[in-house]
This record gives C-alpha cells, sequence and structure tokens, in this order.
C-alpha cells in the first residue's frame, strides 16, 4: 500500500462499524475520495473532529483496494464551526456539499477547479461575507459552468440573439429570445436577470445591493437549472428554501 498526501474539504460521513467512519472528501489533485477514519468515533480519537463536513484539511492516506485509510489529519481551515453555528450558513453550506459530490462523479480523478470553487464558497459563507442564498446561488451557477453548463443571462441560450431578454428557459440553457421562447417558459424581472449575471460573474456589488424579491425568484431559477442538469432533486436544498 502506498501513502499520498493531499488537501480536501470533507463532504460527507457515515458510520462504519462501532468507532470507524467513512468520509467522503473532495481534494485537491485526487478529485472524489472515499477513506475509512478508524477509531474516529471514540472520543480519544486524535482527528476525529478534523473529519467533520465542512472541514478544510491536509490529509494522509494509504490507498487500498476499495477505501483508502486515513492515517493523518491536521486542519487548515476550521469552516466546520462558524458555519455549523447559524442554520443559515449551514443549509446552505450543506447543498454545496451534496452539489460538489454529485458533479464530481468519478472517483479518483483530478477536479481542481471545482475543489478551489468549493473551498472559496464555503470561506465566503464561514466569514459571512455575503448573504448565505447569494453565495449559494452564486456557487452553484459557477460549479455548472465547470461541470460544462454554463447558463446564458443575456445573449439567447438558443440562437445566440443578443439581449436583454424577458424569458428564461432551463431546458434551453437560460434567457430565450421571442422568436426561441418555448411553451412553459417563464418571465423573469429584469433585476432577477442583472443579478443572475452578477452572481455568475462574481460582481458583488450589484448582487449585494439587490432586492429581496429579485434575489427570491433568481433563488428558484438556479434551483431549477440545477436540478435539470443533475436529472434529480437534492434533499438538502429543500431546506435552504424554507429559510
Amino acid at each position: 500500500m502506498s501513502l499520498y498526501r493531499d488537501e480536501a474539504i470533507v463532504l460527507r460521513t457515515q458510520k462504519l462499524g462501532e468507532a470507524d467512519r467513512i468520509v467522503t472528501l473532495l481534494t485537491r489533485s485526487h478529485g472524489k475520495v472515499r477513506a475509512v477514519g478508524k477509531g474516529v468515533r471514540r472520543t480519544s480519537s486524535r482527528f476525529g473532529a478534523r473529519l467533520e463536513p465542512f472541514m478544510h484539511v491536509d490529509i494522509q492516506l494509504h490507498a487500498g483496494r476499495n477505501l483508502d485509510i486515513v492515517t493523518q489529519v491536521e486542519t487548515i481551515t476550521p469552516f466546520g464551526r462558524p458555519v455549523c453555528e447559524d442554520y443559515a450558513l449551514y443549509t446552505a453550506g450543506t447543498a454545496m456539499l451534496e452539489t460538489a459530490e454529485r458533479l464530481v462523479e468519478a472517483e479518483g480523478e483530478p477536479a481542481l477547479p471545482q475543489y478551489r470553487l468549493l473551498v472559496g464558497a464555503i470561506r465566503s459563507l464561514a466569514e459571512r461575507a455575503h448573504a448565505p442564498g447569494l453565495v449559494l446561488s452564486s456557487y452553484l451557477l459557477r460549479a455548472l459552468s465547470v461541470a460544462g453548463w454554463a447558463p446564458s443571462f443575456t445573449d439567447c441560450a438558443r440562437c445566440g440573439a443578443p439581449g436583454p431578454h424577458h424569458s428564461f428557459a432551463v431546458a434551453q440553457g437560460g434567457a430565450v429570445c421571442g422568436r426561441c421562447r418555448p411553451p412553459g417558459a417563464t418571465a423573469p424581472a429584469p433585476e432577477t436577470f442583472v443579478l443572475l449575471a452578477a452572481l455568475l460573474s462574481g460582481e458583488w456589488g450589484p448582487a449585494d445591493a439587490s432586492h429581496e424579491r429579485h434575489r427570491r425568484e433568481a433563488d428558484g431559477l438556479v434551483a431549477a437549472f440545477l436540478q435539470f442538469h443533475l436529472e434529480r432533486q437534492l434533499r438538502s436544498l429543500r431546506l435552504v428554501e424554507r429559510v
């Protein structure tokens, strides 16, 4: 068995046996990794608290046949405590972790852009840099773009006609012109399109100044766009929408 070391964000944990835990990680160099933390559920464990969701860690693992084995963990940034202390931050962060796990499907394949994006988004939550809903929507739009599903909020997503346009069609990829508008397309407020474009590009000035009504409308469109491309609903996203 060979040793390797990497940086990681803990995505998910599940119990294994009486004292062990299976930990799902998104790593900097090895993509998604599942590993066993032996004895980490015991109170005497040296690094059990470091293997919790949201924790940003430097981790050493033994490469195994099915699951790797955690041998050492050092905290880089303890995102877990500030995120978990606030319900709005926690639910938004949980949706981010679940999305990252869905988008990075293959294990052991590098996914550096997704890793960097997730670390930056969790840091923004922990530091309360912006409203949790805005950070979540921005992360979801960028993560989908990295995965190859970049939406358009200005030009027509189908024919490329320059905007602004007044309709949004999830299956078409975003804003659509009058000629390309399919039945059932929604008609968001112009301010909502401006907000969505700002969240996708990371322009936080217009995003922070946006009205709550347009934020709610943008959240709904982002959620629909995400779940259309993932072809499944995220359990954690339903909790965020109730906040």
